[in-house]
């Protein structure tokens, strides 16, 4: 069980569990405590028994920038935010302004890399012949 004082925060925890756990049968959830702050659970602990769990979205396509301020200005981020943030932020300005000129498709690239690692999406070694079929579908 993991407690988070915002539910925001709560629901990116679990979205990470979740994708953390993909290969697995575990599956959590965030439900408010009666001390009105967030817990992570797996949705099959013993003691969840009619909780009402909040509803994790499918993705981040709505992410606004309010929303990554308030997950930037945490003093505690969660880790892959935190990558994420050092990712881009220790990337040259030009560049990244470069990327935005000019639409690059960051997917594509992020698919390429990938690919030519030779892991499925599971992080399975396939090799590279196959991870390129999946990647670059």
């Amino acid at each position: 069980m993991i407690r988070q004082q915002r539910k925001s925060k709560a629901i990116d925890n679990a979205l990470w569990l979740n994708f953390e756990h993909r290969t697995t049968d575990k599956v959590y959830g965030v439900v408010q405590s009666i001390e009105q702050d967030y817990l992570i659970i797996p949705k099959d602990h013993p003691t969840v028994f009619g909780e009402t769990f909040e509803i994790l979205p499918d993705s981040y396509t709505s992410l606004d920038y309010d929303r990554i301020a308030e997950i930037f200005a945490d003093r505690n981020t969660l880790w892959f935010w935190e990558e994420l943030q050092g990712m881009f932020s220790t990337a040259n300005g030009e560049l990244l302004r470069f990327i935005l000129a000019y639409d690059i498709p960051l997917e594509k690239l992020i698919r390429y890399s990938l690919s030519a690692r030779g892991y499925d999406k599971d992080q399975n070694w396939v090799g590279f012949d196959k991870a390129k079929e999946i990647w670059l579908e």
